[in-house]
């Protein structure tokens, strides 16, 4: 049995976009134990992961702090490694390449993969293209790469929605982004809700790890410690009857748990690219949230719950 490595340090909707790439490397090397290498933000959720076998965190430590860094390179050279996927393809993992594992046969930028030949423009190459085009470089054949499926994560949330008093069906909003990414923020949740409530709707604002506005009408569901977990906010999710979200983690992890549902994009990346739109999940991309209706969004919410 070898050891083979799989890079993926974040951020949570680009976690949730690996789902597929790591089945295919799962199946691929069905005999061998599979190590991915991430950060602390994302080790329960790889730990819970049914596709992998152990994880490794990575502090993402200062280039500084030379012993810090040593020593995480003892630990991944001290696992002899027969492989490693770069599914992060960042400047630091290809630093990794270099000075720590330059002996270890490597699938990433580092050395080079394929894109999707049909491409003209790499720079609008979707996420999930790009990472079938380097697993299929690596000989990985791909079957589930294009096809995310996050349903893994989902958690018994019949006690909090029993807690709360919300029967189903119900609409999540998720209105909150991180707060690096305010472009991303459509205005008019608050009204979005209240409409959807006049017109018989039960609301629910559920705030994941990354919080959400405190002001928005409707419920807003907490788990027992607080703000919902990723597997509360899964299970939540997988439960309602839509979903309408921004450019965040969590609208990421509703098109890929199968849910209903529309996301909201600003001219800052294609919504195309990024892999949300799928045959369940639609999308509406403007040049300027703050000049997206609340007409336009509730037109398009009402003609897709009416299908």
């Amino acid at each position: 049995m070898n050891k083979i490595l799989v890079i993926k340090l974040g951020a949570f909707g680009d976690i949730i976009q690996s789902d597929g790439a790591l089945r295919d490397i799962r199946a691929h090397h069905a005999k061998d134990e599979i190590v991915v290498l991430t950060t602390p933000p994302y080790a329960r959720i790889f730990n819970r992961c049914p596709h992998v076998d152990r994880v490794i965190i990575d502090e993402r430590i200062p280039r500084w702090r030379v012993f810090k860094l040593l020593g995480l390179r003892s630990h991944l050279r001290a696992e002899n490694f027969a492989r490693v996927y770069d599914l992060q393809n960042s400047d630091r993992t290809v630093f990794y390449f270099k000075w720590f594992l330059p002996d270890v046969i490597w699938s990433g930028t580092a050395r080079g993969c394929a894109l999707p030949h049909r491409a003209e423009n790499p720079k609008l190459i979707r996420t999930l293209d790009r990472l079938a085009g380097q697993l299929a470089d690596a000989g990985v054949p791909i079957v589930q790469t294009l096809k995310p499926d996050m349903s893994w994560m989902t958690e018994d949330v019949s006690h909090i929605l029993s807690d709360a008093g919300l029967n189903e069906p119900f609409i999540v909003l998720i209105p909150g982004t991180s707060a690096r990414a305010m472009q991303r923020r459509w205005g008019h949740y608050e009204e979005l809700a209240k409409a959807l409530m006049a017109g018989g709707w039960n609301v629910v604002t559920a705030p994941g790890p990354d919080g959400t506005d405190p002001e928005l009408s409707g419920f807003i569901l907490r788990g027992s410690r607080g703000f919902l977990n990723w597997f509360e906010l899964a299970g939540l999710m997988k439960r309602a009857r839509f979903v309408i979200g921004n450019d965040t983690g969590p609208t990421h992890l509703a098109s890929h748990l199968g849910c209903q549902g529309l996301a909201l994009y600003g001219s800052h990346m294609p919504a195309e690219r990024t892999g949300v739109i799928r045959k369940n999940f639609s999308a509406i991309q403007v040049d300027d949230l703050n000049d997206l209706t609340l007409e336009r969004v509730l037109t398009e919410v009402r003609q897709r719950l009416a299908q």
